[in-house]
């Protein structure tokens, strides 16, 4: 990756979840890039992934929607803006699909943020990252107290065994 690309997180405005799994890159995006694969890892449980709607080209659409065990439903949706075949997803809830701009605060828990997803190979397995970039330190926040390194950590976990399966 160019190096003056990067994203140097700042640890008010930003979160970021790095680890390296025993699994091989091109595993990782392919369960990043598949909805059918994404309904079964993308939620930690036991919420569950209802929904999945992705569209792999910048300005296409990134469209979740999870449901709790008692019912209760959160769906997202966003932009790709920068997709890198088996290295890098990049998506944003501050604008929806074909870049049309969403409301701040509106059903996505009251902050907007960007995705960085970044794989890249580390022995026989990937040296995988999460970042999520915020505006305001209240959103990053927000995102924290929601529980971002556990939720996404668990997610990952089950992306691992789910694709240690296929």
């Amino acid at each position: 990756m160019n190096e003056s690309m990067k994203h140097t997180p700042n640890p008010e405005l930003d979160l970021l979840l790095e680890r390296e799994v025993d699994v091989a890159p091109e595993l990782v995006w392919r369960a990043w890039t598949t909805p059918e694969l994404m309904l079964k890892w993308f939620t930690p449980a036991p919420w569950k992934t209802a929904e999945v709607e992705l569209d792999l080209r910048p300005g296409g659409i990134f469209r979740t929607k999870m449901q709790g065990p008692e019912g209760e439903e959160f769906e997202g949706a966003g932009c790709v803006l920068e997709v890198v075949e088996g290295r890098k997803l990049v998506w944003t809830s501050a604008l929806g699909p074909g870049y049309r701009p969403q409301p701040a605060g509106d059903e996505k828990g009251g902050f907007l943020f960007t995705a960085v997803i970044s794989i890249e190979p580390s022995g026989n397995g990937t040296k995988y990252s999460a970042l999520a970039i915020h505006a305001d330190p209240e959103g990053c926040r927000t995102h924290a107290e929601m529980g971002f390194h556990g939720g996404w950590g668990t997610a990952l976990q089950q992306l691992v065994e789910l694709m240690k399966s296929q």
